[in-house]
């Protein structure tokens, strides 16, 4: 008895590694899409200080090419609005993980309590 219960054990744990490993991916997507999302704002505060007579440039592979401020403008903002819609579903996604490895964490609690049990049943009989 003991010993199945220790096999369930071992897969409940298994299972939570990888859990807490998605968690960990999650996270470092969501810190990169953070920086982005500050290098973009940076971006559009220099833009909005910007002139309509100020020439911004544009990189494309390893040529610039002259862009229109209000094209630049707006390419920036909908970035910030994807960035940011990005950021809050990253942040729903790593609630709905977080409740999933509590319940895990619950589901292998009563298991290792149920093992010490088991454990405890065959040491008095022995």
């Amino acid at each position: 008895m003991a010993e199945a219960i220790q096999k369930k054990l071992k897969a409940e744990v298994d299972k939570y590694t990888l859990m807490q490993k998605d968690v960990s991916k999650s996270m470092s997507a969501r810190q990169k899409l953070e920086t982005q999302l500050t290098e973009n704002n940076i971006v559009k505060e220099e833009l909005d200080l910007m002139e309509s007579a100020n020439t911004v440039y544009k990189l494309i592979g390893p040529v610039l090419v002259k862009q229109d401020l209000d094209e630049a403008k707006a390419t920036v903002g909908k970035r910030l609005e994807y960035i940011n819609g990005e950021i809050q579903r990253y942040e729903a996604l790593l609630k709905d993980m977080e409740k999933k490895s509590d319940q895990q964490r619950e589901v292998l609690s009563s298991l290792q309590q149920e093992f010490q049990k088991a454990q405890g049943l065959v040491v008095g009989k022995a």
